[in-house]
């Protein structure tokens, strides 16, 4: 029998509910998250021209680092042919382009870095939407920083002037500051979109590892933005995917285990760069007698000493990921020399405290891990990195991606689109799966968690701003 003290279940009573008054109801939060359509024509527009504007500076910005990018390899060739110590040259050239940058940042301290912890921190109401300062001060900081061999990614940037269009755009179109940051939100995710040439991945970036929900005019707001500007950068750049991949045949069935423990190998490895990353950012930020300028300088320097002798191994990465999708073999010794060289330089490049992201070098990494893999297991099975090495490298990208962002989704889309090619798409889905499980079981936290967890607040950045 049930105590005056048990509630009784409402089913079990036999009189009518009554429902609260009017005014007992409770009034929503109105900088909350607006769950109606009101006044979605006027978002959707403004995302259309927010997404234009970032399509063509995005789109600006690929042609500049790629425009860098041959200057670099040039300049490169042309230190090997100098009697004496050419790889001063190289070194020289880095210095210069990473104290630039850090320059830059001396003048607009939110620039440093990828910028896509900050786009998180505005969605969750703990930091300001961008100004349009912000703009100058990412694209000629990423030219400098990227384009002198630092190996950071062009996403971060591009995801931060997208979100800074996106806030300025729904400032200037009178939305309420829920909508601001619901803009900044959508416009990074297009800025996104943009620097990899993959809308849907752009689109689904900003639903699963920034809001981690669908609400409908969020995801109007990012398609349509992701659309108009990836149309836009494709006319600056040309309507063609990212990398170049010949046809090729699904793997066996029988070899999908492989493919799981390759995920479970790579879910580790991904927790270790997290991990080095953030090493490397505690103990450079802990010398604080050296200058941050002075520090960017070492540090390009350095990177510049690695470029003289792996040019391949330097930057972005694009180039040295289209030789594997390309089915370019290389000696295996060779291989590790490369991994081991992008896998320190990587977070010591973000050290530096320059604009620059993190994605783009993922994606290398994850090409030179799985080629390596491949190349043991072909040693055991002989002939196995002939089926193997193509969809072994896909399946590497996405996983290593997953592995240290945990967006799965975001990184299995975002692979197909930048390569046109879904041949691979079991196997890779099996590796990125079994990777972010293995770097949940590790223990580690999602790198943009650890990154957000360690932003100075706003009023610090100010003060250094004004310093």
């Amino acid at each position: 029998m049930a105590t005056c003290d048990e509630p009784v279940p409402v089913a079990s009573r036999n009189v009518p509910v009554d429902l609260p008054a009017e005014d007992d109801r409770p009034v929503p939060d109105p900088d909350g998250p607006d769950d109606s359509m009101r006044g979605s024509v006027l978002i959707c527009t403004t995302a259309i021209i927010a997404g234009v504007l970032i399509g063509f500076v995005g789109g600006g910005f690929r042609w500049c680092l790629d425009a860098a990018n041959h200057l670099r390899m040039n300049l490169v060739e042309w230190a090997h042919t100098l009697t004496g110590p050419g790889w001063l040259v190289p070194m020289a050239a880095a210095a210069v382009g990473a104290t630039l940058a850090a320059l830059i940042v001396r003048w607009e301290p939110l620039a440093a870095g990828s910028g896509i912890q900050h786009v998180e921190a505005v969605f969750l109401g703990k930091a300001r939407p961008p100004l349009l300062r912000l703009l100058p001060a990412k694209f000629i900081g990423g030219v400098l920083s990227i384009g002198s061999g630092l190996v950071l990614g062009r996403e971060g940037p591009t995801v931060h002037m997208g979100a800074a269009i996106g806030a300025e755009a729904a400032r200037r179109a009178r939305l309420p500051d829920s909508e601001v940051r619901m803009m900044q939100t959508a416009l990074g995710g297009a800025g996104l979109a943009v620097a990899f040439n993959a809308p849907i991945a752009g689109t689904l970036f900003s639903l699963e590892e920034v809001t981690k929900s669908f609400r409908v005019k969020a995801v109007l707001a990012t398609l349509f933005s992701a659309t108009a500007g990836v149309t836009c950068s494709r006319l600056l750049l040309g309507n063609h995917p990212d990398f170049h991949v010949d046809p090729i045949h699904a793997p066996a069935l029988a070899w999908l285990p492989l493919f799981v423990v390759f995920g479970a190998l790579t879910g580790c490895v991904g927790a270790a760069y997290n991990g080095l990353v953030l090493w490397f950012l505690d103990h450079v930020a802990a010398i604080r007698r050296i200058p941050a300028v002075a520090k960017a300088a070492l540090i390009g320097a350095v990177v510049g000493l690695a470029t003289f002798s792996y040019p391949l191994a330097v930057g972005g990465g694009d180039p040295l990921t289209q030789q594997f999708l390309g089915g370019q073999h290389l000696v295996l010794t060779v291989v590790v020399g490369y991994l081991a060289v992008r896998f320190i330089a990587g977070p010591l490049s973000y050290s530096a405290a320059v604009p620059g992201g993190l994605f783009a070098p993922l994606l290398a990494v994850g090409a030179l891990w799985a080629t390596l893999f491949v190349g043991g297991v072909d040693a055991v099975w002989s002939g196995a990195a002939t089926s193997l090495a193509i969809p072994m490298v896909l399946s590497g990208m996405a996983a290593f991606f997953a592995a240290t962002v945990r967006a799965p989704v975001t990184a299995l889309v975002l692979v197909v689109e930048m390569t046109a090619t879904t041949e691979a798409l079991l196997p890779m889905m099996a590796a990125t799966a079994s990777a972010v499980l293995a770097a949940y079981l590790v223990g580690t936290p999602p790198i943009y968690e650890s990154l957000r967890a360690r932003m100075p607040d706003e009023a610090s950045i100010e003060r250094r701003g004004r310093g």
